[in-house]
């Protein structure tokens, strides 16, 4: 992937504008931090996306608030550039995995350099990187060198079902997609991530009188040990494929044969391949009673990032504008999903991990570094310069 031009005057210009406002970037981190936005509450999740158009509108970006009935409103934001080069869409989320109230418990604070609060790490530290990467660019270079796509989306966490199709649409219409999640450890770009599966086993029995008329029932609780059995064998550690039974469900009553049983199971792959083999493997179960029955639904529903050519280019295209800025960069495969995996699934260049620099998702200690916030955000706005 060939790049344009730009001198080492841009990035050193883009950093210190950055490296100067820190504190503006912690100050923005905290006002998002502190607007709670669970996936599943959806007056929330519109309040913050308001304000959020508020701010990328304020950046000179067109604004548009894609309204849903059920999930939270998603937020897509043009910036018109330069050249004619397309677009670059820059990638997130808004939404967190904490309920309302986790404030409370784990309130907004700043310890020895280090950022606390829900959802800081995943991902409102990235969506702040993003706001700081446009403005630099613009107060810099005096405008925006290319036209760039701000889509964030409110329900990430939960599946990304009312998002998929526009985030899939808008991403064709981009030359590459910067997702800004949090980074791998030690701040590493994400050039793979599984695909993630999701499947559902049900089974129905015959009941019966545990004592009275045991015989004449078929346990589907029975039945379903022998199909979870069977599942466990379809892990491959070597290939990458795992399956997960996470949730099991079934009977009534200790003294009633069950007649209906579940269990919900997770599945992870390397690739789109194995993806659709362990689609025909878990829709090929057969009970091993034939007086009960199995329902078998779900499916794949994020096709995995593959390191694909596209992908190790934009990676390499990185890493010198990482080392221009005073840092090695480095790549990782991660057993997690994104909305970037959608992105790369219909074939656009995308790069994942541009967010911020911590640890924690979705726990008690989630926390970003304070001081890389200017240093990935002045990554992410070299980059949607960089990139052809």
């Amino acid at each position: 992937m060939a790049t344009t031009n730009r001198g080492e005057s841009d990035v050193a210009g883009i950093s210190t504008w950055l490296q100067e406002r820190q504190q503006a970037m912690v100050s923005a981190l905290r006002e998002l931090v502190q607007r709670e936005s669970p996936t599943h509450e959806k007056q929330a999740c519109d309040s913050l996306c308001a304000y959020l158009a508020e701010q990328f509108g304020a950046l000179g970006g067109k604004v548009s608030v894609h309204r849903q009935s059920t999930a939270g409103d998603h937020l897509q934001v043009d910036f018109p550039g330069r050249d004619q080069r397309r677009p670059v869409m820059l990638l997130g989320h808004y939404d967190t995995v904490y309920p309302l109230g986790t404030l409370e418990s784990m309130p907004w604070r700043e310890d020895a350099g280090r950022l606390h609060g829900p959802g800081v790490f995943d991902m409102k530290a990235g969506v702040v990187q993003m706001m700081f990467a446009v403005k630099a660019l613009s107060e810099t270079l005096g405008e925006l060198p290319r036209a760039v796509k701000v889509w964030l989306v409110s329900d990430e966490e939960a599946g990304s079902g009312s998002s998929r199709t526009t985030t899939e649409d808008l991403a064709r219409e981009c030359a590459a997609v910067l997702v800004c999640e949090p980074s791998g450890p030690g701040g590493a770009l994400k050039t793979a991530r599984k695909g993630v599966g999701s499947f559902t086993l049900a089974v129905k029995g015959v009941a019966a009188h545990s004592g009275l008329d045991f015989e004449k029932g078929h346990s589907a609780i029975l039945e379903l040990v022998h199909q979870l059995h069977e599942i466990a064998r379809f892990t491959d550690l070597g290939r990458g494929i795992t399956l997960n039974v996470g949730i099991v469900r079934g009977g009534t009553r200790t003294n009633v044969v069950p007649a209906e049983a579940s269990a919900e199971i997770d599945l992870r792959v390397e690739n789109k391949l194995d993806g659709a083999e362990m689609e025909c493997r878990m829709r090929e179960l057969r009970p091993v009673n034939p007086n009960c029955q199995l329902e078998v639904t779900g499916g794949m529903n994020r096709p995995p990032l593959e390191r694909t050519a596209q992908v190790a280019a934009l990676f390499e295209l990185a890493r010198p504008i990482a080392g221009e800025l005073g840092f090695e960069l480095h790549e990782t495969a991660v057993g997690g999903g994104s909305d970037g995996n959608f992105t790369a699934g219909i074939g656009v260049p995308t790069l994942d991990g541009l967010g911020a620099v911590g640890d924690g998702a979705h726990a008690a200690h989630e926390h970003v570094i304070a001081a890389e916030l200017p240093r990935r955000a002045a990554l992410l706005a070299t980059l949607i310069q960089a990139i052809p």
